[in-house]
């Protein structure tokens, strides 16, 4: 059997009804580009959620207020006012903490920051100068919320790149300009450097203040919102995480860990869900463009019976003149094979094509996965054979005489 004039064969076949061949083709082209170019999409959200979860700091421990009852109702973490200025500082200073070389207790809080006649809704932090080491917050001009600003309560602001263009769209440089926050009036002494970023989880959207002065100036409170923390190393997480929790259940008197009116998670813990839930909207994406796939594999299964009709009497002749079951079975899968290889490798450029395209607009990493297009390339041999079976299988069996006898 010469296998490259069945492959000559089954090309010359597939071009004589060009129409008919490009619309087969079309179908797995749609799906194999719907399934690379979703698969890219959600694992460039994934990777954007990650670069912008490790953003927030290296190595980091947050402490946040347990829930609050009210009545009947119980509300969701951080909810409660049961962290201070206190258990910062004696987390920052106790001989019980080994493992921790940063502490920055925080409270944050949304709020309608004005200049003149313009003003944004934004995230004002309370922050100490060790915010920004936490965080790694770094300064593009002026300088950072110093321990002197927050021991004098100064009424001083460092703002994002966000805040600068939501506010100063015609300057620049904010540098010396006031804003006001709760009608109290702030004057800028920095702008951080920009860290990306959208909705909630923005970084250069944000104000940041003494935190005396966030507390006692713009919004009248006592407690932390929450208490960052950065351990020495990686490895040294855990121990961190329970040295804590050891001390805050001892300074809030509370014997049963369960009880603890705190919650203290890593960002390892935040990356892990957010990975988690990533991961299943992608599933959810290559199940749908999978679809495609399954409807082109049906398309082409139809023009391969169309086809085994077409050629009937041919298909007579061929075995009327000796053709095996098997040499007819191969011609036919060829046919099938070849026009779902074909759409595979344009759906493939296709794909990437789309994911780069996506990657633009949406402004996040264009990220291509070898395995899904490795999957795709697979996928369509798999439909070609799949869905080319039962066409090849029902020409083999056609008996010669029926078969040239057929109209």
């Amino acid at each position: 059997m010469d296998y490259l004039e069945i492959v000559n064969e089954a090309v010359g076949t597939l071009a004589i009804n060009k129409m008919r061949t490009g619309l087969a083709i079309l179908g797995i082209v749609i799906g194999i580009a719907s399934v690379i170019a979703l698969i890219s999409l959600g694992q460039a959200t994934q990777q954007e959620i990650q670069n912008q979860i490790q953003s927030l700091g290296a190595n980091l421990l947050t402490v946040s207020p347990g829930s609050l009852n009210k009545g009947a109702v119980q509300t969701g973490a951080g909810g409660a006012q049961t962290l201070t200025l206190a258990d910062a500082q004696a987390i920052a200073t106790s001989p019980q903490i080994t493992d921790i070389q940063n502490v920055s207790p925080e409270y944050s809080r949304r709020a309608q920051v004005i200049t003149g006649k313009t003003n944004t809704n934004t995230q004002v932090v309370g922050a100490t100068s060790a915010y920004a080491p936490v965080h790694e917050i770094s300064i593009a001009s002026g300088t950072f919320i110093t321990q002197s600003d927050v021991d004098g309560m100064r009424k001083v602001a460092v703002v994002g790149p966000q805040v600068v263009s939501d506010l100063f769209s015609s300057n620049p440089d904010p540098i010396g300009k006031s804003i006001r926050v709760n009608n109290v009036s702030l004057m800028i002494i920095g702008v951080t450097v920009s860290k990306g970023g959208t909705g909630f989880m923005n970084q250069d959207d944000i104000v940041y203040v003494p935190l005396s002065t966030a507390q006692k100036e713009l919004f009248g409170t006592d407690y932390l919102s929450s208490i960052a923390l950065e351990a020495k190393s990686p490895d040294l997480m855990i121990d961190a995480e329970n040295q804590i929790g050891y001390l805050l259940l001892a300074r809030h008197k509370l014997k049963d860990p369960s009880q603890a009116d705190f919650t203290i998670f890593s960002q390892q813990d935040i990356l892990n869900t957010a990975t988690s839930a990533t991961a299943t909207f992608t599933t959810l994406l290559s199940g749908i463009a999978a679809i495609s796939l399954l409807v082109g594999g049906i398309g082409i299964m139809n023009i391969m019976l169309v086809t085994v009709t077409e050629r009937t009497r041919e298909i007579g002749l061929r075995k009327a003149l000796g053709a095996k079951k098997r040499t007819i079975i191969i011609q036919f899968l060829t046919e099938s094979i070849i026009l779902t290889f074909i759409g595979g490798l344009v759906g493939m450029g296709l794909g990437i094509v789309i994911s780069l395209v996506i990657s633009h607009v949406a402004s996040v990493p264009f990220v291509i996965s070898p395995n899904a297009v490795l999957l795709a390339i697979g996928v369509s041999a798999g439909i070609g054979i799949l869905f080319g079976w039962y066409p090849a299988r029902r020409a083999s069996n056609l008996q010669p005489i029926e078969a040239l006898r057929y109209e």
